[in-house]
């Protein structure tokens, strides 16, 4: 091999491994979430939360800010009892500037498949989350049933809903 080849080679190996793409970058970071989660490491999983972070889960009830989702989250990490989802299929999307970055993925859990969305922002050189959405997919040959058997669930919740006034957050 000439000696222009094996340079050229070792260039694009070191900047290869510090200069990631940024979907390269969100990626990792949406691998590292859920790292945290299966192990129960509060900390690394918090340290990805922006100050704005919102969680929004799977029951009509779960739509939390940074505090409420801590609230709700810590004292399961406490115990050694995090979550793992394991990724089956991954999109994400980036405005122009590349500082914001949107995404969705199929997830494998103890839920059965489930989808999860949000919004990374790029904050200081790191992406955050800016919002996690975590939802429970439907076949729709079963929707049908699956409404049946949340219809008093739902009922209930609004009218719970209807006896306060609905304001933005």
């Amino acid at each position: 091999m000439k000696l222009w080849k094996i340079l050229l080679l070792c260039v694009s190996c070191v900047f290869g491994q510090t200069n990631d793409s940024p979907k390269q970058k969100v990626d990792a970071v949406l691998n590292q979430w859920h790292e945290a989660a299966a192990t129960a490491n509060w900390k690394q999983y918090e340290a990805l939360m922006g100050a704005d972070f919102h969680f929004i889960g799977t029951d009509a009830t779960e739509n939390w800010n940074r505090q409420a989702f801590a609230d709700f989250a810590k004292p399961y990490f406490d115990r050694g009892k995090g979550w793992k989802y394991t990724p089956l299929e991954r999109n994400i999307y980036f405005n122009k500037q590349k500082n914001i970055a949107w995404f969705d993925e199929l997830l494998d859990s103890n839920l059965g498949v489930c989808r999860g969305s949000g919004i990374l922002i790029l904050t200081k050189g790191k992406w955050l989350f800016s919002q996690y959405v975590l939802s429970m997919t439907v076949p729709n040959d079963h929707a049908d049933t699956v409404v049946k058997l949340k219809q008093n669930d739902d009922s209930l919740f609004k009218t719970k809903l209807n006896n306060k006034s609905v304001n933005p957050k």
